[in-house]
């Protein structure tokens, strides 16, 4: 009974505190993922050289790890063609050049970019100069544990990831933010739909974007002719007919030869100018006709008025214009090759009825021999052979025979000069089909002269227009002399409105970017100095170290008295010892850019890097330790992995990470720091998506419901655990801090959804280890991970079966890969599952040093329980010629229990992982799992019958037993 109170109180206890920290996480993960969202969308891109050189489509995505903007060719590429470095860039946009065109200026380069709209273009500056601004406020910082930029596309969402926030972004300037607020431009808050992610999605993304091939195929040939770049050019052709009504047609481009089942405009003819390209002829319909340019031009000013045109149906006297000439004469040609064409299809239509004459007229000679009776000539004698019995045939009457004769003979004249006709009409076809040829030849060129001289008359005309509009001002109207038309003055003063909007809109651009250019070269100047100080004191200080060193060596080479109490060289050593563990002072706190900053009180991971309860002797070495890691951290090496992480991870900015041998073989050289989070969350999410896909979005809410509303049995001693999880670990020092709550709503969540297993001493660390990186249900499904998909069955159980079977495994590997270190240890009776028992359990937590820690974490979420085997023979192998050297069973134990701390080198810890333990197949270790498991089983039941007995006898003995009290005893 008062057991059940107990838990149900804890229970109660539990579940308030799940809900009080339930709203502040998911907070954390929405901040996360909106931290997380891109600036990403198409923009034109000038580039090319000679004729070629125009605006080209790119798709540019912002990187704030560098804050570089890289720019590829379409969104599912993988490399980007380059980069712009935004973070020391200025942008420039003049008013009076194309709409959406501006230019970025790095130190080295310049880029011409053009977005499709003036809206999109002062969207992606705005954008733009806001993240250069937060780069510089981050970079100034000075406190960054990485080589690359503090500034992250996927924001660590772990316990680490707060202390990250905390360190590398500092307040803003509030006043210079007002400033800033009030110098910005007005912009839509997306950009009109044309910035993100959704600008690359959909089916016809492609198709309906207007930075489309075939503006990227114009643009490109648009060098070639006059005018400015980029425009949209069409050329307009002016017919007209007899009653003087204009048809437009216009030249535009061929259909595209993706879309074959395209259909051909009813109003379409076409035309094969001989080259590679193709154009069509179309009647426009939609804009309204332009009048030609006799029609503009009033009466009088050519010398003719339009009645006369009209009726007379002349061509236009343009001041003697021969483009106009060559128009009219064009249009003449073509009416004259439209004449020929109606007189070929009558020639054909006269063909076809005289073949079908002569088909007839052949029809009816056939019919006819077929009909005509065998005739005898006279001169024939009767046929002699014929038999006696068979009657003669009647001789025909002679005038009958003359006249079939003679029809035939008419027949066959006829059939003669039909023959002949037909000839000479296949003659005159070829003939007229020659002449046709040589229409169309002659048309084609005609056309590519055509083509080539239209746009140079539509300019002309414009000219012309401008010209003729700017003498009748001169000249003036009498009827009003003075005043401009209404409408024209309208229109001037829109326009001039629309320039005022423009140039107010680029001088609040500029003077926004004057004043961040000014606060970026004072900052950068700053930075500077402090640099240069900080130099400064760190050569002061070497100075004073070496001096101290060659006093101590001197004293060393040449001792000065014999008394050890009174030498100088111990007064030199108890000094530096002294300087070696002097705590910071608040001088120096108030200073730090002048204190070369050795070590912190905690490293990255939020792990105690000296303790405080260790002698003065422990806390050097720990302080050592901490140096050394250092130094190995900023190797060349470790920032030439920095490096292929960037690069790697900016060819899948476009896609999500997939398996393969080059991402492997980066986890096996370790995650950086700054990209853990992103790296765990996918590893965790791959493995389990089999789990999560059966499940609604909300499980684990409602894991935490249940533990909320009903008690459980394991809640009692995850709460006693939570404060021994990691109390070396700020994080989970005290019970306010803020891996405690979280760590409790994981366990409890696992335990209701394993209630075989409901809680085991080592959950806690593994999901301790989780949270540092990833926020409460990605830790909840790495648990689930671990112990359902990596780890056997049992091997959280309360018989840790699975666990048992492992440390035999592990024998059997020491055996055959590290032959004479087992031996070592048989020989002298050392059994090294005691220490090895807990590695397996919760995966080297607290038995290496935290670099290697998380190292090892990155390859086992990648690759499973295998990585765990070979890290545990990489360690033995490491120090396996100190373990030799000892001789001694209760050294070889002590050693044991701490070696693993004196490995702090990972980069030759992961060599001997991944490179000499090689070959080590999986396969293998299933193979002896399974024959180890059997043998197990057999031993514990063995082991479960002794215990059943040995209960028996004991129950048998306190019955037979009498119990006699003192009195009787003394009587």
């Amino acid at each position: 009974m008062h057991g059940e109170e107990d838990g149900s109180e804890a229970n109660s206890c539990t579940a308030s505190r799940i809900v009080a920290s339930k709203s502040v996480d998911v907070a954390d993960v929405e901040g996360a993922k909106e931290q997380a969202s891109k600036l990403c969308g198409y923009l034109n891109k000038l580039s090319g050289k000679g004729p070629l050189r125009g605006y080209k489509p790119r798709w540019f995505v912002y990187d704030p790890r560098k804050c570089y903007l890289y720019y590829f060719k379409t969104p599912q590429d993988v490399l980007p063609l380059g980069h712009i470095e935004v973070g020391d860039a200025c942008f420039i946009y003049d008013v009076e050049a194309e709409e959406g065109q501006f230019e970025i200026r790095t130190g080295e380069k310049e880029f011409l970019l053009k977005a499709p709209s003036k809206q999109v273009m002062h969207y992606w500056l705005q954008q733009l100069q806001q993240k250069r601004w937060e780069y510089s406020n981050t970079r100034g910082t000075g406190q960054r544990d990485s080589w690359s930029s503090p500034t992250l596309a996927y924001p660590p969402t772990g316990l680490v990831g707060k202390d990250n926030d905390a360190i590398f972004f500092e307040k803003p300037c509030e006043s210079m933010e007002k400033v800033r607020s009030d110098f910005a431009m007005e912009t839509e808050s997306d950009g009109g739909g044309m910035v993100g992610i959704q600008s690359a999605r959909g089916p016809s993304a492609a198709s309906n974007n207007p930075l489309n091939f075939s503006l990227k195929l114009r643009n490109s040939m648009s060098i070639l002719r006059p005018g400015r770049a980029g425009e949209n050019r069409r050329s307009v052709f002016y017919t007209s007919n007899n009653n003087s009504s204009a048809d437009e047609w216009e030249m535009v481009d061929a259909p595209s030869k993706d879309f074959p089942d395209q259909k051909p405009h009813s109003d379409t003819h076409r035309h094969s100018f001989g080259s590679a390209f193709t154009f069509d002829f179309v009647r426009n319909t939609s804009r309204p006709k332009k009048p030609l340019l006799r029609d503009m031009m009033g009466p009088g000013r050519f010398g003719r008025n339009a009645e006369t045109r009209s009726a007379e149906n002349s061509t236009v006297e343009c001041n003697g214009s021969k483009p106009l000439e060559m128009q009219l004469r064009l249009q003449s040609q073509q009416e004259e090759l439209n004449q020929m064409q109606q007189e070929q299809v009558k020639l054909r239509e006269e063909l076809a009825s005289q073949k079908e004459l002569v088909r007839l007229l052949q029809q009816t000679l056939r019919t006819s021999q077929c009909d005509r009776p065998t005739v005898r000539r006279p001169s024939q004698p009767p046929d002699s052979s014929a038999p006696p019995d068979q009657p003669q045939t009647p001789e025909a009457p002679q005038e009958e025979v003359v006249q079939m004769e003679a029809l035939l003979q008419e027949r066959d004249a006829q059939v003669q000069s039909l023959c002949v006709h037909m000839e000479r009409l296949a003659l005159e076809k070829e003939s007229l089909q020659q002449e046709l040829k040589g229409l169309k030849i002659k048309v084609g060129e005609i056309n590519d002269q055509l083509g080539m001289l239209m746009e140079t008359i539509q300019a002309k005309d414009e000219v012309i227009m401008k010209l003729s509009q700017e003498s009748s001002e001169q000249s003036g109207n009498p009827n009003d002399s003075n005043s401009p038309p209404p409408h024209k003055e309208q229109q001037e003063v829109d326009i001039l409105k629309d320039s005022l909007q423009g140039y107010k809109s680029q001088n609040k651009f500029l003077n926004k970017e004057i004043l961040e250019l000014t606060v970026l070269r004072r900052n950068a100047e700053s930075r500077e100095k402090a640099l240069d100080a900080k130099c400064t004191a760190l050569e002061a200080k070497l100075c004073q170290v070496e001096s101290k060193y060659l006093v101590l060596l001197q004293e060393v080479k040449t001792p000065v008295c014999s008394s050890s109490e009174q030498s100088p060289a111990r007064e030199v050593i108890s000094r530096l010892l002294e300087d070696a563990l002097q705590a910071e002072s608040p001088d120096q706190h108030e200073h730090h850019i002048f204190k070369p900053n050795t070590v912190s009180e905690y490293d990255v991971f939020g792990f105690k890097t000296v303790p405080e309860e260790e002698e003065e002797e422990e806390k050097l070495v720990a302080k050592v330790r901490a140096l050394e890691l250092k130094s190995l951290s900023m190797t060349d090496q470790e920032v030439s992995v920095g490096v292929k992480w960037e690069n790697y991870l900016t060819s899948t900015m476009n896609r999500d990470l997939v398996r393969s041998p080059e991402l492997k073989s980066l986890i096996r050289c370790g995650v950086p720091h700054e990209h853990r989070s992103q790296v765990w969350r996918w590893c965790v999410s791959f493995h389990v998506k089999k789990f999560r896909d059966q499940l609604a979005p909300d499980y684990y809410e409602t894991l935490l419901n249940m533990a909320r509303e009903r008690p459980n049995p394991a809640s009692k001693q995850i709460e006693l655990d939570l404060l021994r999880t990691l109390p070396n670990n700020k994080h989970y020092a005290s019970p306010s801090a803020g891996g405690i709550q979280k760590l409790r709503n994981v366990l409890m969540a696992f335990s209701w959804r394993n209630p075989d297993i409901g809680y085991c001493q080592g959950l806690n660390r593994l999901a301790a280890i989780a949270l540092l990186y990833l926020d409460q249900e990605d830790a909840f499904w790495t648990l689930v991970a671990i112990v359902e998909v990596f780890m056997p069955r049992d091997y959280y159980t309360k018989t840790l079966l699975g666990s048992q079977v492992d440390q035999r495994v592990f024998k059997d590997l020491m055996s055959e890969k590290l032959p004479r270190l087992h031996g070592h240890f048989e020989q002298h009776k050392v059994d090294f599952s005691l220490i090895t028992f807990n590695w397996f359990l919760v995966v080297f937590v607290d038995s290496v040093v935290s670099d290697i820690l998380f190292k090892v974490w990155d390859a086992f979420l990648f690759e499973g329980p295998k990585i765990i085997f070979r890290f545990a023979l990489a360690l033995f192998k490491y120090k396996e010629e100190e373990f030799l050297k000892l001789q001694d069973s209760t050294a070889i134990f002590k050693y044991l229990r701490y070696f693993t701390r004196t490995i702090l080198d990972s980069r030759k810890l992961m060599n001997i992982a991944f490179v000499d333990m090689n070959p080590f197949p999986m396969r293998q270790i299933q193979n002896r799992r399974s024959f180890h498991l059997e043998k197990v089983r057999l031993e514990l039941t063995e082991l479960e019958a002794i215990r059943q007995t040995f209960l028996r006898e004991r129950e048998t003995s306190q019955d037979r037993r009498s119990f006699v009290s003192d009195d009787e005893e003394d009587n």
